[in-house]
């Protein structure tokens, strides 16, 4: 019993890190398609007035202190035709009241379509003098429910859902867009999040790349640096990604409307949208793609206080268990492609179930070994590829950062990174696997959860407008 168990967690692991290490490896050939392609990107671009128009949608809940800037740094986004719509999803603080002050918004007679079910919409209000700002009034139903009345309300055929607290790049929409030109089966693109912790923002717009200071967040930046570099974007590459980033995502609108929008019933309504609509457009048969744009388009603000991440860890987990479990018809459907027969099953194995293989493996091998049952060069063995093939995937993904952007240009940011990759294969990606645990048993209990608090510092300094 304890050979074929000590075998059970070698081959498992053996099986995890050559999954990842393979998304590594179509990871680098699409880097290097990118790199060709920004070699016409150094030429001055022109726009042609034909790009496809985007409604940008903003959920907002009790975002007082930063909607402002949220908002004032969209109006500078370099793209043709777009219009922002910020969705006050029942705050109880004063975020309608410094929308209406700062933007000079008045209520306006409109009448979205009635496409997805929401909660009431108690007024909508424009802005005199951006006519391209809408900001809808509603009673609180959830994120979900938001963007789906910023749906309802969206005039374009592309949406991009938008995080309150994300600082967008300037050309992120030309970015995130350009598969849409590209190739007309498009229907969702998502773009690379980063880390703003410790970077300058100015007037709306990160100005300077820094490292956080924080531990808590020096470790999120090799996790978001792994997680898209060859995660997400190994996926795209056979047309396998199963989320695109709440933070930074863009649409078609109707697409979405005939999938039936978000779901309010699941926390994960970005990831559980993403395998949906996998799932309908394969039972169809329509041709499709969704598509990962590696330029780094979003900053966001990570958790610095453990508590704060561990909550977010556990949604995170719990989200990825609904998403998996309400669309089971995916997995090895008989028009599943690579989404059903190779991303759906190895979500299934590596990161639904793998915080229990995961943290179960630790413990028996350390068992087995504290008793004799095993010998030192078996245990010696196991550290290796649960932790080794843990800090090689880090470091690949750290590598591909470096040659492909050069994000962190000094010598001292990448010599912290490096060590912050072997630091957090010792002790924190064990206790993000315990948080998952914890997630997934919350799910199987079917216990409610709640964000919990984010404690934010804030980036950057309020936005002037031109």
């Amino acid at each position: 019993m304890i050979e074929y168990t000590t075998w059970f967690i070698f081959a498992y692991f053996i099986l995890l890190n050559a999954g990842y290490l393979a998304l590594n490896f179509l990871s680098i050939f699409a880097l290097q398609r990118t790199k060709q392609d920004k070699l016409m990107e150094d030429m001055p671009q022109v726009f042609s007035g034909l790009e496809p128009s985007i409604s940008i949608l903003v959920p907002a809940y009790n975002e007082e202190a930063t909607i402002t800037a949220s908002i004032r740094s969209m109006f500078q986004l370099t793209y043709s035709d777009f219009e922002v719509i910020v969705i006050n999803d029942g705050s109880r603080d004063n975020t309608l009241e410094v929308l209406k002050q700062e933007f000079s918004l008045l209520p306006f007679p409109d009448a979205p379509r009635q496409g997805l079910a929401t909660k009431p919409i108690r007024c909508v209000y424009r802005s005199i003098p951006y006519p391209n700002l809408r900001v809808i009034d509603k009673e609180n139903g959830g994120k979900a429910d938001a963007l789906n009345a910023g749906i309802n309300a969206a005039r374009h055929p592309l949406f991009c859902g938008v995080d309150a607290d994300s600082i967008l790049a300037r050309d992120s929409l030309q970015r995130v867009v350009k598969p849409f030109l590209n190739d007309p089966d498009t229907v969702a693109t998502g773009g690379t999040v980063r880390v703003a912790n410790g970077c300058e923002v100015t007037d709306g717009f990160l100005t300077k790349v820094g490292l956080p200071t924080n531990m808590w967040a020096l470790f999120q930046v090799v996790e978001y640096l792994r997680a898209f570099l060859f995660g997400r974007l190994g996926w795209s590459q056979i047309n396998a990604m199963l989320i695109i980033s709440g933070a930074f995502g863009l649409f078609k609108t109707k697409v979405v409307i005939d999938a039936g929008g978000y779901r309010n019933n699941t926390i994960g309504e970005d990831m559980e949208l993403i395998v949906r609509i996998h799932r309908l457009l394969r039972q169809q048969g329509t041709t499709y793609r969704i598509t990962f744009v590696p330029e780094p388009v979003c900053w966001t603000e990570a958790p610095e206080d453990r508590k704060t991440l561990k909550n977010q860890r556990i949604r995170w987990q719990r989200g990825l268990s609904e998403s998996l479990s309400s669309n089971w018809g995916l997995m090895f459907s008989r028009n599943g492609g690579p989404p059903g027969w190779v991303a759906f099953p190895f979500m299934i194995l590596f990161e639904w179930l793998g915080p229990v293989v995961e943290l179960g493996g630790y413990i028996f091998m350390l068992y087995a070994y504290l008793f004799g049952l095993i010998s030192w060069q078996a245990f010696t063995v196991f550290l290796f590829m649960a932790i080794g093939l843990g800090i090689l995937l880090s470091a690949s993904g750290l590598l591909l950062e470096e040659i492909s952007f050069h994000i962190y240009p000094k010598f001292s940011q990448l010599a912290m990174l490096v060590l912050v990759v072997v630091i957090e294969n010792l002790g924190y990606r064990q206790l993000n696997t315990w948080w998952r645990l914890v997630g997934l048993y919350r799910w199987a209990r079917q216990q409610e959860s709640s964000w919990g608090e984010m404690k934010r510092k804030g980036v950057g300094q309020q936005p002037k407008l031109p």
